[in-house]
């Protein structure tokens, strides 16, 4: 009989890169369990040494039998995001998180785990310059044109008039990479990635850069997880 815990996280790339951090508490507290991950974005935990298999949701054959049956296994599929804690603002998500399971938050923080491949490919995506440092910025984001249906949204955006005017004046000190979709708006002044690319090999983009401003999407949650600054609007 083997020990396991499961982790079912449904959701954006945001909600799985603060998960790392809470799977990683478990596991202090837990050290005996096997840890199972089924999630919408199973990229995220890849090369984590403290899970042992990731599924995505809807290609985990022969679950059943691999890790409920016959075992010692904890099942976590709750919603952390709807806990009072944290609608409340009383708890950060991650510590809500914590509670939620019964477990004691340690000040664990997220992590991404980067292989040599991702990082090189992340690197020769950023324009070399030598007479200005790169600034990253992302003014729109969001799950992509098949899950959106407007390019902009005044919930979590940036308006594309004022992230012209922002590049307009970051231009004079800095080199501008804007991150996006190919269907967000066109900004002048700054060179445009908008190719879709590997999750981790976008997040590699962060590290090759000076600055980072960027809106409340996936690039603000993976710059914390790699431990590097930025400005969130």
């Amino acid at each position: 009989m083997s020990k396991i815990a499961v982790f079912h996280i449904e959701g954006g790339i945001g909600k799985h890169i603060a998960a790392t951090a809470v799977i990683e508490c478990y596991k202090k507290h837990n050290p005996e369990r096997d840890i199972i991950v089924v999630g919408s974005w199973p990229e995220i935990f890849l090369n984590n040494r403290l899970i042992k298999k990731v599924y995505r949701i809807g290609n985990a054959p022969h679950f059943y039998n691999n890790y409920i049956y016959n075992n010692d296994v904890e099942v976590f599929a709750q919603e952390p995001y709807k806990t009072t804690s944290h609608i409340t603002k009383k708890l950060h998500l991650i510590e809500s998180w914590c509670k939620m399971i019964g477990i004691e938050y340690g000040n664990e923080q997220p992590k991404l785990f980067l292989n040599f491949r991702e990082r090189e490919i992340a690197n020769s995506l950023i324009p070399k310059q030598n007479d200005k440092p790169v600034l990253i910025f992302q003014p729109f984001g969001g799950p992509g044109k098949e899950h959106q249906e407007l390019p902009y949204s005044w919930t979590r955006d940036i308006h594309p008039g004022i992230a012209q005017q922002l590049v307009d004046i970051l231009k004079e000190k800095y080199h501008v990479v804007h991150i996006c979709y190919d269907f967000h708006p066109v900004l002048n002044n700054c060179t445009r990635i908008d190719k879709i690319l590997q999750k981790k090999v976008m997040f590699g983009l962060l590290e090759n850069v000076q600055a980072r401003l960027l809106v409340d999407s996936s690039l603000q949650h993976a710059a914390a997880a790699l431990g590097l600054q930025s400005t969130v609007v």
